[in-house]
């Protein structure tokens, strides 16, 4: 008898492991194992919460399914919220939809949004997910040089492009766009007839005093805008995962119908927690977002003191470090820095393929001491290097 080998879809051969989620890993079996290691990998900043209570808040709302366009306290509230942030008016009840995760809201937003072949623009350095969740969605991710502008993306466009995503602040960088850049997305969004996919789950990481100018500023009729955004991220509470997108009715109803078969609903409990503790939360990690913004441009500033140049950027808590005259790629860097002063990094590789000359550094994760520490590691390899 024949015996048949049982195969799993091609589709999955095209995509790789999230280069960051893999790094940490490695540095979480390495911490169970005893070891100890500065964590500079991390994508999330560590900040001091109070541990949460639900008492008080009813059994029969927070242990079952809630709306599936999400806990309709919470889409109020984030409404409210964005439209303070925009000035772009936001509907609560036909605009906005609660996923768990921003990842969720931009996997199902390109799922919604692809015919099979069709392309997606991604600048470099882009967020690691984005090409993969591209192919998944069965779409072609045209990437474009760390070193082009947002006027050279045009050049990209074809008679398949469907849409251009932007991290805004920006992950690995910390860049913000400005009003002009945004402006020609728009621009170049409304002349071939484009979505702009504007992940801006960083936008509460900028300096202290800053604007964070938002895409749904330029489009507040949402013709051609989708905006993906996380409340677990801008609260420090990654593993909570709760993101949102806002849209157009039109589009968000398409979305809702990828949530409804895929999860349901957002979890409820952390949803209608969130919901009633939406304005405390935000005013007691906003100092905490600051103090990591801070210390984020101060490592970049010790940084360069050695030596070691990062792409522009002051929002987040990333920074994107130039390799310089080291003779190792991004991996062999990371690997020595690993294993020789016991510093995780990401390899800038994941990134996109002209990136090959940069690591990310997070520093939410870590100490001040224990940052020093690591930005002297990463210069004394360079060095050591050359």
């Amino acid at each position: 008898m024949t015996v048949q080998t049982l195969r799993h879809s091609s589709l999955m051969d095209s995509v790789s492991e999230a280069s960051s989620i893999r790094t940490n890993n490695r540095i979480y079996d390495l911490r169970a194992a005893g070891v100890d290691i500065i964590t500079l990998s991390l994508g999330e900043a560590f900040f001091d919460l109070p541990t949460p209570s639900f008492e008080g808040m009813p059994g029969s709302q927070i242990h079952h399914y809630s709306h599936s366009r999400g806990v309709p306290l919470l889409r109020q509230k984030l409404a409210k919220y964005h439209e303070s942030c925009s000035g772009a008016p936001v509907d609560p009840e036909t605009e906005i939809m609660v996923t768990a995760g921003s990842k969720a809201a931009i996997f199902m937003t390109l799922t919604a949004l692809l015919e099979p072949g069709d392309e997606v623009i991604i600048p470099e350095p882009l967020w690691v997910s984005y090409p993969d969740q591209v192919r998944l969605a069965r779409g072609v991710p045209v990437t474009t040089p760390w070193y082009e502008s947002v006027g050279d993306l045009e050049s990209y466009i074809t008679s398949r492009t469907r849409a251009i995503i932007v991290n805004n602040p920006h992950n690995p960088s910390g860049r913000r766009l400005g009003a002009a850049e945004l402006l020609a997305l728009h621009e170049m969004a409304e002349k071939y007839g484009l979505f702009l996919i504007s992940d801006e789950a960083y936008h509460e990481f900028v300096p202290e005093g800053e604007v964070f100018v938002s895409a749904l500023e330029h489009d507040p009729e949402k013709r051609h805008t989708i905006v993906c955004n996380s409340m677990s991220k801008n609260y420090g509470i990654s593993g909570w995962r709760i993101g949102y997108l806002i849209a157009d009715e039109h589009f968000t109803r398409q979305v809702l119908k990828l949530q409804q078969h895929m999860v349901t609903c957002a979890p409820t409990i952390l949803s209608c927690y969130l919901a009633e503790h939406f304005e405390t939360i935000l005013d007691h990690t906003r100092p905490q977002i600051q103090r990591v913004v801070s210390t984020r441009n101060r490592m970049a500033g010790l940084l360069a003191d050695r030596g070691v140049q990062c792409l522009p950027g002051d929002a987040t808590f990333y920074l994107f470090a130039s390799l310089g005259e080291s003779r190792l790629d991004s991996t062999e860097f990371a690997e020595q820095l690993l294993t020789r002063y016991g510093t995780a990094v990401v390899p800038g590789t994941g990134y996109g393929a002209s990136c090959d000359r940069f690591i990310r550094i997070a520093v939410g994760a870590e100490s001040e001491d224990r940052l020093v520490r690591g930005m002297t590691a990463i210069a004394d390899l360079v060095e050591a290097t050359r």
